[in-house]
C-alpha cells in the first residue's frame, strides 16, 4: 500500500441498549476506563486486584478464595470453568434447553469430556426428576446448567434441588450465569454451586473484557490435581491461581483497563445493595412486562419462570422480526435482538440489565416498539401498554 488508510475520528453511534448484551454503561465506569494505566503487577494494581476479589465475592454471594476476573469475554470464563473442572474421560451432563447449553456441550467435548445430556424443551427448565433420571442413568462426573438462558428467556428455579441431586451422586456442579449475577437472586454458597461463570456485559452493564469466575474449594482440588493438563494454556487456573493468588506471579498480561471498568461496574453493586439490585430489576422488568402485554403482544416464558433480565416476546404472525430490529436501529438508536437457534424467527429479545434496567428505557422501548409494529400494520395499542407499564410502577 502506498498510502495511508484514511480513517476518520471514531464516531460511534449513541445507542440505548436493550438487547440480550451488552447493556448500557453506567457514566461511572466509562470514567474510570478513561484513567491512567499502570503496569499489571505495580503494587497499586494488586490493590486492585484484591478489591475486585472482594467485591466480586459479594456479588457472586460467596467466600470463594478462588474468586477472579478471566481476561476475556464472558465466553473465556466459560471456558476456563469447563476446560479446568472436566477432564478426558469424565462424563458431564449439560441440559438442552437453551443455546447456551449446547455450548457447555461444545466446551465439554473439547476439553475430553463424554457427554450426556438432560432433555427439557427450549423455553422450559430443567426438571429435577430429569436430573435426577439423567444421574441414575449416566453417573456424570460433573454437572453443568443455565441459571438464566439468554436464548429463552428462562430462569432456572429450583437451583439447591439440582446441586443436592449432583452432590448426592459425587458429581460438581457448574452453572452459567451470565445473565443472572447482579440481575437477579443468586446465591452461590448458600445453593451450593461449586464454579459459576459470568460476563460483565449484562446486569453488570460493563464493556466485555474481564469476565467473573469462582470455584469453590472442592472444584480447585479436581483443577490442581488433574491427571493432564488444561488443553488451553491462557485459561489453565492452575497457571491463573499464581498470579490471582497470594504470589501475584506473572502469567500474562491482565487487560488493566478492563479491570478498572469492572471495579467501578461492581462498586455501583456494592452502593445499591445486591438484593436492592435484584429488586430493582424485577421492579423494571415487571413494568416492561406489563407493558408489552398491554399493547397485546405475548411472553415467550410463562410467568412462573420467567427471567427479568432477559425477556422474550413472540413475534405477531405476519411481521417480519428483522425489520422490525432494523426499524429500531435506524429510527431510534434501540437495540434489541431476535432469537438464537430454534427460536430465531419466532422471538424478540429484550434485555432489562443494569443500567438499562431504568423506567426512561422502558418507556422509550414500548413507543419505539408499538411504532415499528404499527409500520408492518400489526395490531397493537401503545397507549394501552404505556399505561399497564406506568401502573406496574
Amino acid at each position: 500500500m502506498d498510502e495511508p488508510p484514511a480513517v476518520g475520528e471514531l464516531t460511534p453511534p449513541d445507542r440505548t441498549l436493550m438487547g440480550p448484551g451488552p447493556s448500557d454503561v453506567h457514566p461511572r465506569v466509562l470514567k474510570a476506563m478513561s484513567t491512567p494505566l499502570v503496569g499489571h503487577l505495580d503494587p497499586s494494581f494488586i490493590e486492585i486486584m484484591e478489591e475486585v476479589q472482594d467485591l466480586l465475592r459479594y456479588t457472586f454471594q460467596t467466600d470463594n478464595k478462588w474468586t477472579i476476573p478471566v481476561s476475556g469475554t464472558g465466553s473465556a470464563a466459560m471456558e476456563a470453568a469447563i476446560g479446568n473442572v472436566v477432564e478426558p474421560g469424565d462424563t458431564m451432563l449439560v441440559p438442552t434447553n437453551g443455546y447456551f447449553g449446547d455450548r457447555m456441550a461444545s466446551m465439554a467435548e473439547r476439553a475430553g469430556g463424554d457427554v450426556v445430556t438432560v432433555d427439557a424443551p427450549w423455553g422450559q427448565p430443567l426438571d429435577p426428576a430429569a436430573v435426577e433420571a439423567a444421574f441414575d442413568e449416566h453417573s456424570p462426573d460433573v454437572f453443568g446448567f443455565v441459571h438464566a438462558e439468554t436464548s429463552t428467556g428462562v430462569l432456572q428455579p429450583s437451583v439447591p434441588e439440582l446441586t443436592d441431586i449432583a452432590h448426592a451422586n459425587d458429581a460438581l456442579v457448574i452453572a452459567d450465569t451470565v445473565t443472572s449475577l447482579g440481575g437477579v437472586e443468586l446465591r452461590v454458597d448458600e445453593w451450593d454451586i461449586d464454579v459459576a461463570y459470568s460476563g460483565p456485559q449484562k446486569c453488570l452493564s460493563c464493556p466485555p473484557g474481564a469476565s467473573p469466575l469462582t470455584l469453590n474449594d472442592n472444584a480447585m482440588d479436581k483443577v490442581l490435581n488433574r491427571e493432564s493438563e488444561a488443553r488451553s494454556w491462557y485459561l489453565d487456573i492452575s497457571l491463573l491461581e499464581g498470579y490471582w493468588g497470594e504470589e501475584r506471579a506473572y502469567h500474562h498480561t491482565a487487560p488493566i483497563t478492563n479491570v478498572y471498568a469492572l471495579r467501578e461496574a461492581l462498586r455501583l453493586v456494592a452502593e445499591e445493595g445486591i438484593e436492592e439490585r435484584w429488586d430493582r430489576h424485577l421492579r423494571v422488568a415487571g413494568a416492561l412486562k406489563a407493558g408489552v402485554e398491554g399493547m397485546g403482544l405475548e411472553m415467550n416464558a410463562p410467568e412462573d419462570f420467567w427471567l427479568p433480565s432477559l425477556n422474550t416476546v413472540r413475534v405477531p404472525d405476519g411481521v417480519d422480526d428483522g425489520a422490525v430490529i432494523q426499524h429500531l436501529l435506524d429510527e431510534y438508536d434501540l437495540e434489541i435482538a431476535s432469537g438464537l437457534g430454534a427460536l430465531e424467527g419466532d422471538i424478540w429479545r429484550i434485555g432489562c440489565m443494569g443500567h438499562s434496567a431504568r423506567r426512561k428505557n422502558v418507556s422509550y422501548l414500548l413507543a419505539a416498539l408499538g411504532n415499528a409494529l404499527g409500520e408492518q400494520g400489526a395490531a397493537v395499542d401503545v397507549d394501552a401498554g404505556l399505561a399497564a407499564m406506568s401502573e406496574r410502577f
